[in-house]
């Protein structure tokens, strides 16, 4: 068994393994100053748009809670005035 597995270590340590000749060139593989310049822009243009989304409900919120303040002022009111 011993022997087995040293002819196996041998024969796998002997085994070349394939180098690749030549790869991509660097441009074609790489998105560049381009590419860093678009996914920047669109990563802050996503940002703005989150803020003003989250203003703009913000502020939806505040209008429906005085809205109903001013119900219950004037219904609470209403009730003084039967009275």
């Amino acid at each position: 068994m011993p022997q087995l597995l040293l002819k196996a270590g041998v024969w796998l340590a002997a085994t070349p393994t394939p180098t690749p000749s030549s790869g991509p060139n660097e441009d074609q593989v790489t998105p560049g100053v381009v590419g860093f310049t678009v996914t920047f822009l669109i990563a802050v243009a996503a940002v703005l748009l989150v803020i003003d989304m989250v203003r703009r409900i913000r502020r939806v919120r505040y209008r429906a809670e005085i809205a109903e303040k001013l119900d219950a002022e004037q219904a609470a009111e209403r009730t003084d005035d039967e009275k």
